[in-house]
C-alpha cells in the first residue's frame, strides 16, 4: 500500500513537471479615453472581432444609403437581436448599427476616424458610450472621451444632427452603487453639451428604473443588458425626438 501511494506521488510530481506554465498576459499600455486606439486582447493582438466587425461597418458606411447611425458598444449592439423592435421604430428611416461589444469610449473614436463615417450622410447620429470605461477611467476622462467622439461627428457629419444619450444606469441598486454614481457624473458633465441645435442631449435612464431607483431583470437580466421589454422602452423613449431630427 505504501509504495502504490508513493508510485501515484511521484507520478504527479513528474506531471506537474512536465506542465508548461501558462504564458503570462501581455501588459498593454493604458489607453486614455480621449484618445483612438485599437481594441487589444490579451495576448497583446488587435482583437479580431473588433476589426472584422468595423470593417463591416466601412462597408455599409461606403454604400451611402443609411440615414441614421447608431454607435456605442453592445448595448447598442444588442439591437441586432431585437429585429422586430428595430425594424417598427426605425426601419423607415434607412438605420445602420455601430455597436460593438466591449467597446469604450477609445475604440469608438478610433472607429469613427478609421472610415465608419466616410461616403455617408447620414441625417442623425445616436450615440450612448461610456459604461464600458466606468471600471477604470475618472468620470471626467469618460466624459472627455464621449466629447472627443462628439466633436469628430461634427467634423466629418456637420449636416447630421447628434442624438446624444446619457450612459444607461447600470448595477441592481441606486446605491451603494460606485459605477452609477461615476455615470450620472459623466452625464452631468456631457449634458452641457446640448445646443438645441446640432447636439441634443437626452437622459431616458429613469425609465429603465423601479421607482425607488433599482433595476430589475425584466428589463436588464444582467443589470446592464436589455432585455426585448428594455430595447422597446428605449424605441419608445427617443421616437419622439428622432422624428423631429430626421424630418
Amino acid at each position: 500500500m505504501k509504495h502504490t501511494i508513493l508510485a501515484l506521488l511521484v507520478a504527479i510530481a513528474a506531471a506537474q513537471a512536465q506542465t508548461k506554465p501558462a504564458a503570462p498576459a501581455v501588459k498593454l499600455p493604458p489607453q486614455a479615453p480621449d484618445v483612438a486606439a485599437e481594441k487589444f486582447g490579451p495576448d497583446g493582438k488587435v482583437n479580431a472581432g473588433f476589426i472584422a466587425s468595423h470593417e463591416r461597418f466601412v462597408k455599409i458606411a461606403q454604400e451611402g444609403t443609411a440615414q441614421l447611425v447608431f454607435l456605442g458598444d453592445s448595448i447598442t449592439a444588442g439591437w441586432g437581436s431585437k429585429k422586430e423592435i428595430w425594424d417598427k421604430a426605425f426601419g423607415a428611416y434607412k438605420p445602420a448599427n455601430f455597436g460593438i461589444g466591449g467597446d469604450r469610449t477609445q475604440h469608438v473614436l478610433w472607429r469613427i476616424t478609421h472610415g465608419e463615417l466616410d461616403g455617408i450622410k447620414p441625417k442623425a447620429v445616436v450615440l450612448m458610450i461610456g459604461t464600458n470605461n466606468s471600471g477604470s477611467d475618472p468620470a471626467e476622462g469618460i466624459a472627455k472621451g464621449v466629447t472627443a467622439i462628439v466633436e469628430t461627428i461634427r467634423a466629418k457629419q456637420p449636416q447630421a444632427k447628434i442624438l446624444l444619450l446619457a450612459v444607461f444606469p447600470r448595477g441592481e441598486k441606486p446605491s451603494p452603487n460606485p459605477g452609477r454614481e461615476k455615470l450620472a457624473k459623466v452625464n452631468e458633465i456631457i449634458a452641457k453639451l446640448h445646443d438645441g441645435q446640432n447636439i441634443h442631449f437626452l437622459d431616458i435612464g429613469a425609465k429603465f428604473l423601479q421607482p425607488d431607483g433599482s433595476l430589475t431583470k425584466e428589463i436588464m437580466p444582467d443589470f446592464l443588458h436589455l432585455s426585448a421589454q428594455g430595447y422597446q422602452i428605449w424605441a419608445d423613449a427617443i421616437s419622439p425626438k428622432l422624428a423631429e431630427l430626421m424630418k
